[in-house]
């Protein structure tokens, strides 16, 4: 299999060159507000992507002191203005702004993140996985796939895709049992893993050694380390690495949600 840095790397190229081509090139907004420090290196890295790809994109800073409805008022301006191909509200918000009346407020032939119910694209997680299940040529059909999470990020639409493509899907979750979760992981073929807990599998689960696990999880262990939510050193066929595995994977994705839009709305 080609790594993640090798597919993206491959993919980035493939995109300027199309994007070059484009007389009218579609073009990206970002939201952000305040100044949280993870979502400050995003912002910052999909921006840089969008440099990469020859993708022109504008960043929006407010501050945290803005109301949801000065808020909601500038997503309106960017719903109209049709220089904007699409645009993304970076999460997380400020407690005083309610997440669901902004993603709901994004025009859906606009939502690159596609997280509204209208979305025209899939959410970039999600579909940057099977992006890349798919470069690398990874068969679907009659595998089981276990996807541990259910948030309407990651795991209901990586469930909805893995069963487009004929897998044997099987959902676990924080009230799934200790023993069926190591019954479905221990069978699985492909594992999708988006609990935001470590070790939601460790080396005490006897992984198929040809299992692919995808781990979207990113968290701080006791040594300030970042790591997924999966034990790093299973004896497995791949495993996405953390830091450098899926994050990557999302923010390549969304470029190809933006031009996805943009020839959507071009048509």
């Amino acid at each position: 299999m080609k790594t993640i840095k090798e597919y993206v790397a491959i993919r980035k190229a493939e995109i300027k060159a199309e994007v070059d081509q484009l007389e009218n090139k579609p073009k990206l907004v970002i939201i952000q507000v305040g100044n949280v420090e993870a979502s400050n290196r995003y912002v910052k890295n999909k921006l840089k992507d969008c440099a990469e790809c020859g993708v022109p994109a504008e960043l929006l800073h407010f501050e945290e002191t803005i109301t949801e409805a000065e808020l909601l008022a500038e997503i309106d301006k960017l719903n109209k203005d049709i220089s904007v191909t699409g645009f993304i509200v970076q999460l997380p918000l400020p407690k005083a702004i309610r997440e669901e009346a902004v993603i709901e407020a994004v025009d859906p032939k606009k939502d690159v993140d596609g997280f509204s119910k209208l979305a025209k694209v899939n959410p970039g997680t999600p579909q940057g996985i099977i992006d890349f299940l798919e470069f690398n040529d990874v068969e679907f059909k009659d595998k089981n796939a276990v996807v541990i999470g259910r948030s309407n990020i990651v795991g209901k639409p990586a469930s909805r895709l893995l069963l487009e493509r004929h897998c044997n899907v099987t959902t676990l979750h924080s009230r799934t049992s200790e023993a069926n979760k190591r019954l479905f992981v221990e069978n699985a073929d492909i594992i999708v893993v988006a609990t935001g807990y470590r070790n939601t599998i460790d080396a005490s689960y006897k992984v198929k050694p040809t299992c692919i696990i995808c781990d979207v999880g990113i968290n701080i262990n006791e040594f300030g380390k970042v790591c997924g939510d999966v034990e790093q050193e299973l004896p497995v066929l791949f495993k996405t690495p953390v830091p450098g595995g899926c994050g990557l994977l999302t923010r390549l994705a969304l470029i190809n949600n933006l031009l996805k839009l943009y020839k959507l709305n071009y048509k």
